[in-house]
């Protein structure tokens, strides 16, 4: 059963076509990452999955519904969504903000009730932050911080959670911390979670299914035994990949690579280089 299905799906800026005619299906339960060069469409199409871009054609269906059916209200019940870098508005504490994904499930400016308090406190202690509940959130690391957007996320009570690049600019340790805790929150609480990463071998390590897009169409998806392997990272990255299994999670690996000089760079002269 899927999730998410998109339907000749294409997106623009302006008159510019990022994403082009793509049928995509996201399994529902399960890990999927999206993987491809800078300009490639992948935040592109998280927006247009999510309804903050509108698609020029096609059609994203959810759970079987045509996303563009539902109100933003059944929208934000259904699904929570983490861009890349989320801001918080300065002063605002960790139990603050993650009471801010209650919002969807209250009517009008009521307040929080005894059921939305103890999700908020569920997910504050299942993303262990419960501590920093009244700390500001900008006094915080930036794993702490990218912690409390997830419980935000995770107290909209949603079951899909979509996330663009959720490790950017964080440590070593701090990408396994927020990958380590997304992989709980699937395994345990049944999460559907999908993410835009750049690391190919986190995507590798943390994922059930993996879609490798390049130019805003689907060069590969599946698991990672077939979206990891030299044919595909050349297509996709025009490098030559040496990959090889982890001895220590069983998991395909890329420990080299060079870059496929003599091969063009189709993707950045169609999207102009653009941040997509």
């Amino acid at each position: 059963m899927n999730s998410i299905n998109t339907e000749n799906l294409s997106i623009a800026y302006e008159e510019k076509l990022i994403v082009k005619g793509l049928d995509m299906c996201i399994p529902k339960g399960k890990i999927t990452t999206i993987i491809g060069p800078n300009g490639c469409g992948k935040s592109t199409l998280l927006k247009a999955v999510g309804r903050i871009l509108k698609p020029k054609d096609g059609i994203v269906y959810l759970n079987g519904e045509d996303i563009h059916n539902l109100t933003t209200k059944e929208i934000a019940q259904k699904m929570a969504i983490l861009p890349q870098s989320p801001q918080a508005p300065s002063g605002l504490t960790v139990g603050e903000l993650v009471a801010y994904g209650r919002f969807p499930h209250q009517k009008g400016f009521g307040k929080l009730k005894e059921e939305d308090k103890e999700i908020i406190q569920w997910a504050l202690e299942v993303t262990k932050i419960l501590e920093f509940e009244t700390t500001i959130v900008d006094n915080l690391s930036g794993g702490q911080r990218q912690r409390v957007w997830i419980a935000m996320a995770l107290a909209q009570g949603t079951d899909l959670i979509l996330l663009d690049e959720p490790t950017t600019y964080l440590d070593l340790s701090y990408q396994l911390e927020v990958l380590e805790l997304l992989y709980n929150l699937n395994k345990k609480q049944n999460k559907t979670i999908v993410m835009v990463l750049h690391d190919l071998n986190l995507a590798s390590r943390f994922a059930d299914h993996m879609v490798a897009i390049r130019c805003g169409e689907i060069i590969s998806h599946g698991d990672p035994e077939k979206v990891m392997t030299p044919e595909i990272l050349k297509e996709v990255f025009n490098i030559d990949a040496h990959i090889v299994r982890d001895p220590r999670k069983g998991c395909l690996t890329c420990i080299s690579y060079d870059l496929i000089k003599n091969k063009n760079n189709m993707c950045a002269k169609i999207c102009g280089g653009m941040n997509i």
